[in-house]
Parts: structure tokens; sequence; C-alpha cells
């Protein structure tokens, strides 16, 4: 018996990008320490008081199957900061609350999208992106950015693929960049869906962590809250991404639909979980300021770092918890940098093709090591280069 093409393909028959960060991993299980700097995950834990607040929740017997759409606490809640946020009217029946950011992603593809439609997605990428888009049974079909225009995409570029095309997947500020996107090219953006009838999936997980410009939702736009989906999440704005909680904002029906889906899928997250992410969402934006505080003052040793050599440059770092250090001048692949400044040197960091073809040549960074290892990290990692020019 053979597993269905569904699930036998969601790789597309290549590498799933995590290569390096895997043979880290195994370094590290055979005992050589390995300075990583791949995945986003905070050097800080979940807040104690959060984890209180989920204790007490469980012991007071919140355990059981919790509503599936999610607890009205915390719809109401996601609504309200939603809409304080953005300025987009928003109700508990725009909110689903979701097992994470990644589940919301998979639900609105499966909302937008029929078995084989095409749905259009931009590169450089996170690397869940294509799998996801072939697990709903969708076709992806890639747009390149371009490291010239910072990343920023071209609506044009968008325009030409997107005759019979669904939906478009877009990330702001965006992994693996680090790049916010100007409301002229969220304008553009919009434009291209409103005159090709477009869903707009817009992946808003890092809206806590802008450092330059500010982030603008493109559901604000005119004309896009009735074809936009919004997907957020608990894990990166409060360092709970064990907890797996996320949301999906949308149109009152289309959520409806997406509620059936949960219904048969991932029935829910639960009720002690959902409990701690209203408490956390009530300790207000000074609290998620204090969570993002270690990235912003990251990008600043990196600036510091990066401006006294010419091996490595920096792409506009404008937000998210990541850097894109395009190492091109170097003569080397951004894989085969990667690989080598771990064997060298025992500093894991991502190629940028693991993301797509647009960032080849280039390093993804994350900023998630105490601040004097990232520093001396990042000075390692310079002198290498250097030395490969």
């Amino acid at each position: 018996m053979q597993a269905s093409r569904r699930i036998s393909t969601i790789l597309g028959g290549g590498s799933d990008g995590w290569d390096v960060f895997n043979k880290a991993r195994q370094m590290i299980a055979a005992g050589i320490p390995v300075t990583e700097l791949t995945i986003g995950e905070h050097d800080i834990r979940t807040a104690a008081p959060i984890l209180q607040d989920m204790h007490r929740s469980a012991l007071d017997g919140h355990t059981g199957y919790a509503a599936i759409p999610g607890v009205t606490a915390l719809r109401e809640a996601v609504a309200a900061r939603v809409q304080e946020r953005t300025g987009v009217p928003t109700r508990k029946e725009n909110v689903m609350i979701t097992p994470g950011g990644q589940s919301a992603l998979f639900a609105a593809h499966v909302a937008a999208c029929d078995p084989g439609d095409r749905a259009l997605y931009l590169d450089p990428f996170y690397a869940t992106y294509p799998g996801t888009l072939r697990g709903a049974s969708a076709e992806p079909v890639c747009i390149q950015t371009h490291a010239e225009d910072a990343f920023q995409p071209r609506s044009a570029d968008i325009a030409a693929q997107a005759k019979g095309a669904k939906s478009l997947l877009i990330n702001t500020p965006n992994n693996p960049t680090g790049v916010v996107y100007s409301r002229a090219t969220l304008e553009g953006i919009a434009e291209v869906c409103r005159d090709n009838d477009l869903w707009l999936i817009s992946d808003e997980v890092y809206d806590t962590q802008v450092w330059e410009g500010e982030h603008l939702s493109p559901r604000a736009l005119p004309g896009m809250a009735e074809r936009t989906l919004v997907v957020g999440s608990m894990s990166k704005s409060h360092a709970m991404t064990g907890s797996r909680c996320g949301w999906l904002i949308g149109p009152e029906d289309v959520i409806g639909h997406a509620i059936n889906l949960a219904t048969h899928t991932t029935y829910g997250v639960p009720g002690f979980i959902q409990d701690a992410a209203v408490f956390a969402l009530d300790q207000g934006p000074a609290f998620e300021e204090e969570i993002a505080a270690p990235f912003r003052r990251r990008r600043a040793i990196a600036q510091n770092v990066l401006a006294g050599q010419n091996a490595v440059s920096l792409v506009p770092a404008q937000g998210a918890m990541y850097l894109m250090l395009d190492v091109r001048n170097t003569g080397m692949t951004g894989e085969d940098f990667a690989y080598a400044l771990l064997e060298e040197h025992h500093i894991a960091m991502m190629p940028g093709e693991s993301f797509g073809k647009a960032a080849a040549g280039h390093l993804r960074v994350a900023m998630t090591i105490a601040d004097d290892e990232f520093e001396k990290a990042l000075r390692t990692l310079c002198a290498f280069a250097e030395s490969k020019t």
C-alpha cells in the first residue's frame, strides 16, 4: 500500500530546507558544542505568570474539550487587539482560534483554494509554505522577489502570475529576510488582488517585532477586508511557541466554514492554554515590547559589527527576529558558506537557499542567543567571510 499523493508529495520531491539545522543537532548530540542561530525560538521561555495562569486554569478543571472556535474570552480579546492595531472592525465571529499559526495557515488555504487551484507565494519564503499549499491540495506557484529591491515584492511580477490563481500568501514583517513591506508595496499587492479576484492570505505573526517603519495589515486597505485572511499567533509576540495557540481572522462566513474544518481535524485548542493566552494578551503592549526588546537590541549589535567590514552586507533589518546576510562577495553559495562555518567554527546558520532561489548566496541569522555570544558569533562569521574574499 502507498500513501496518498497529497501527503507523499508535500516536499515536492526536494529537501525540507533544514539540512544544516539537522547536521548541527547531530553534532550537538555527539557532544560537540554548537552556537545555534537557526530557528526562531526565543532564548527566554514563556513568562512565569503566564504559566502560572495556565496551571491555575488546568487545576480549576478547564482540561476537557474546549469550544472549537475558541473560548469566547479569547476570541473577543483577539478581535479587540486586531481592531485596535489595524482600525478594521473585528468581532469574535471574525476569529477562529487554532493550534498555532501553522494550523491557521493550512486552514486559510483550505478555505481559499479548491484542489488543483493555483496558490501564489513569494520567494524567499518560510520553509513550510510550499508544503502547506501542497497539503491543502493547491498548486504552489512561486514568485521571486529580488535582493536589489531589498526583497520588497514587485506588484507587476505578482500580476504576471495572477491570472487564474485563487490566492496569494504574503508575510510581513518577513521571515526569513527581516524586511517590513512598505505601504506602497502593500497597496500594489492589494490592487493585484482586487483586479484578479484573489484571496490574500497575510501571515502577520511578527507584527509586534517592527524596528523601522510600521506594520500595516493589508486587511486595512480599501476593499481588502472581505478578501483577506490573516494568520496570527501567540508564539512570537508572547514567547509561547510550544503552547500552540494562534488564530485565523477573516470574513464571518469563511470563518464559519473554517470552524467546520477544525471540527473535523484539530478539534480545537486546550482550554487551559486559551485561558493563559487571554491572561497574556491582558498584559498589553508593554509586555509585548519586553518580549521583542532582545531582538531590537541584537539588531543594533549586528549593525555595529557589520559596519566595520566589507565581506558581508546586511539586508535592511526592519522587523522580525532574523537578519539576512549577503555573503556573495565570498564567491560561495549560502549553503556552502553555512556548512563551512558549521564545520570550521561550530556556528549554525540557515542558508538562504533553504528559503528559495531568491535568497541564494545569503544566510538567515536568528537573533536568539545572549548578546555577548551573538556578537562573538557575528565577528567570527565576518572574519571567516573576509578570509574567503
